[in-house]
């Protein structure tokens, strides 16, 4: 799926970093997987949770299973 979002044109923001913090907010917000957000935001299992670190984001709000599944698949 693909979505227009219409910003400010004041708005200094790159659409990389737009996905990253869009990526890393709907994980905190338990509606992405790690792998899933890691995916959207172009980056590996690794690069996201050093972002989440950046984006004082905790990763261990996340369910045990679901993370070893992440691990399997990376």
């Amino acid at each position: 799926m693909n979505a227009v979002l219409p910003l400010p044109d004041d708005l200094d923001i790159s659409p990389s970093d737009l996905a990253l913090t869009l990526a890393a907010r709907l994980y905190e917000q338990g509606r992405l997987s790690a792998g899933q957000a890691a995916q959207l935001a172009g980056l590996s299992i690794r690069g996201f949770i050093e972002l989440l670190g950046r984006q004082d984001v905790t990763l261990f709000n996340y369910p045990a299973e679901d993370l070893a599944q992440d691990v399997e698949r990376a």
